[in-house]
């Protein structure tokens, strides 16, 4: 496939690499994870996902001469003023683990009742067709939910395990990836994005 036909998926997450290449693979596109293509990490330092996600694609963009997209995304738990917010993937620390994080939240939340843990999965997805790209084409999807008192569930990534989806009465772990990827946050903007596109 030749280069015009490339575009550079801008994460180094592993989670979120399946999920994104799963939900693009119809796309009559070569997604090429950055890793493949000897991107440096990006050093995220904003305050939103939209920024965190321009700078990332910018960045991928930036080494690789291609078009790309990225992702920003994050947990937001109403009892904790939105935390942890842009923090979640090192909410526990820079090199925390998904396990510190969820031990971290769900030591936060001890004291705070069933009613009172509602919460959300936020994506910023955005697609650059160059570096100097003056108008990127931005998506953002939203998972409503709430925080369990314990984790449940062996699929998914992330917060996932401790994550529950009052419409399907589970955690987000517990989901097939197929009805994870029609329901989640993720899902949801790179549809979106796809329809922004006109792919």
């Amino acid at each position: 496939m030749s280069k015009y036909n490339q575009i550079v998926l801008a994460s180094d997450n592993p989670g979120k690499l399946r999920e994104i290449k799963k939900l693009l693979a119809n796309l009559p596109y070569e997604i090429i994870p950055q890793a493949e293509l000897s991107v440096p990490k990006f050093q995220e330092g904003t305050l939103t996902f939209v920024e965190n996600a321009i700078l990332k694609a910018r960045h991928a963009s930036q080494h690789t001469r291609l078009p790309a997209i990225a992702d920003d995304s994050g947990l937001e738990i109403d009892a904790l003023n939105g935390e942890p917010g842009i923090y979640s993937a090192r909410y526990a620390g820079s090199d925390a683990t998904d396990q510190e994080n969820i031990a971290k939240v769900l030591r936060k939340l001890r004291d705070i009742p069933k009613q009172k843990r509602g919460a959300r999965f936020q994506c910023v997805i955005v697609y650059l067709k160059h570096i100097k790209d003056p108008s990127p084409i931005i998506a953002q999807g939203t998972w409503e939910g709430s925080i369990l008192f314990q984790e449940q569930g062996k699929n998914g990534f992330g917060y996932d395990p401790i994550f529950y989806i009052p419409t399907h009465k589970c955690s987000a772990a517990d989901l097939p990836i197929n009805i994870k990827n029609k329901l989640s946050h993720r899902g949801q903007a790179l549809r979106k994005l796809l329809k922004e596109l006109k792919l």
